[in-house]
């Protein structure tokens, strides 16, 4: 039951089957007064509570750069429904008049409960975040081990001429794991002070070799609210990346999932600020860790930096202010500038109202004054996201003025995982030839 999809399948329909059932039970209801009075009030206070939560979180709170869709904001209503149908419900009526018994209290308890557990499946549907209960609840993987656990560096390792495709002089060794390994990993920050989350590790099947294959990096990055595990929950990273490599003799990037944000639904913007030395963390604090505790490729050519929506912005600040560290980035349904909502907001939060202060890390300014030729990247979008696809359109216009190696690829969906985890597969070819991994 732990690995049953909660995204497709049977599973999906009958919670929304059941959660109906159980919302006309709790509307069920006798006399006129509750038909003509309290349930057309009930439904206007769902209707209003679904109006409030998207007046607060989009324009008062303003927690996330993403608007909550009206999907969500029907789900919330709906939930809202099912709570206040239970809360004034009428009494049994039986031959000594109105009264509850226990059986009945539970039942409608229950029944809101379904409602509201019906509604959440729904949101998570809507977005791919948790495809199994296993992800809801935050199990452990079946590939995944204890970093102290991860194999010793090998007696010999394979590692390509500059210029030469790792794939080229690669030939899997016997008893080589057929997929690859996942790993908790705390990645300290010394220098930045950041209060980062322990980040997450893959390493593929080339990687637990032995000998072992000096493999590139991509340190990859989630959105905002978010944690460090959820490219490995609604990305299914593991999975394509498996893909990839069984494609290729075993051979795929190390990526190392740092964490960006501190908090779930926090936002330092990814910037060096009085938000936090994000940017410091993820160009000296990350890079250092890894070259001490991973056996990789060390040229910065074989370096990329990659994320999703709030993510991708982070991904692309990163190319652009540490094109050194990261000469390579995907930047998938991003946005054109760090934001907290609005322009305004940002540079007061993070730099105290000092607008040159902000202009000098903002990626479309620098993209405006310089050139990196020596970068590249992959700007990915939904065709529906009518959000982030036009910020994205500027986005891949500055990159090409500066001088950048970009492409464009627009996939079917919006501002959801079904875009996100296949826009990084789509890019893992590019990929292993821009970072010496294979063959073009």
């Amino acid at each position: 039951m732990l690995d049953w999809s909660l995204i497709s399948g049977a599973v999906p329909v009958w919670a929304v089957v059941i959660g109906a059932l159980s919302l006309v039970a709790l509307a069920v209801g006798s006399g006129s007064r509750w038909w003509t009075r309290l349930v057309p009030s009930i439904l206007l206070g769902a209707i209003v509570l679904a109006v409030v939560v998207k007046v607060v979180v989009d324009e008062l709170w303003q927690p996330f750069p993403d608007a909550l869709p009206w999907t969500v904001l029907v789900c919330i209503g709906v939930a809202g429904l099912g709570i206040e149908l239970a809360v004034v419900r009428p009494p049994i009526t039986g031959r000594f008049g109105p009264r509850r018994r226990w059986w009945h209290r539970v039942g409608v308890v229950g029944a809101a409960l379904v409602v509201v557990v019906a509604s959440a499946a729904e949101v998570n549907r809507y977005y791919g975040q948790y495809p199994t209960l296993r992800n809801a609840l935050g199990l452990s993987y079946s590939n995944q081990i204890a970093f102290g656990q991860l194999p010793p560096s090998a007696d010999q390792e394979a590692a390509p001429r500059p210029g030469q495709p790792l794939s080229e002089i690669w030939r899997p060794p016997p008893g080589m794991p057929a997929g690859g390994m996942i790993s908790p990993a705390p990645i300290p920050a010394p220098v930045s002070g950041f209060a980062a989350r322990p980040g997450w590790v893959y390493l593929p099947p080339a990687y637990l070799a032995s000998p072992r294959a000096r493999l590139p990096v991509l340190v990859l990055l989630g959105g905002q609210p978010g944690t460090t595990r959820d490219w490995l929950d609604g990305g299914r990273l593991t999975e394509f990346m498996d893909r990839f490599a069984a494609a290729h003799n075993g051979l795929a990037p190390v990526v190392v999932m740092a964490d960006h944000l501190g908090a779930t639904t926090a936002n330092p913007l990814c910037l060096d600020s009085r938000l936090g030395k994000v940017e410091t963390y993820l160009s000296v604090d990350v890079p250092t860790w890894i070259r001490a505790h991973l056996h990789i490729n060390t040229d910065a050519r074989a370096w990329a930096i990659a994320g999703f929506s709030q993510g991708g912005t982070c991904a692309l600040q990163l190319a652009v202010r540490a094109p050194g560290i990261y000469p390579t980035f995907v930047d998938i349904s991003g946005q054109d500038e760090p934001t907290l909502g609005n322009r305004k907001r940002t540079v007061d939060a993070a730099f105290g109202g000092d607008r040159a202060a902000f202009a000098k890390v903002n990626p479309l300014d620098l993209l405006a004054t310089s050139r990196y030729s020596a970068s590249a990247g992959s700007i990915v979008v939904g065709r529906d996201d009518r959000t982030y696809r036009p910020q994205q359109q500027h986005v891949f216009a500055a990159c090409r003025a500066a001088g950048m190696d970009v492409s464009w690829l627009e996939l079917p969906g919006g501002h959801t995982w079904p875009v996100w985890a296949p826009g990084l597969e789509r890019s893992l070819p590019w990929l292993g030839v821009r970072l010496g991994l294979t063959a073009a």
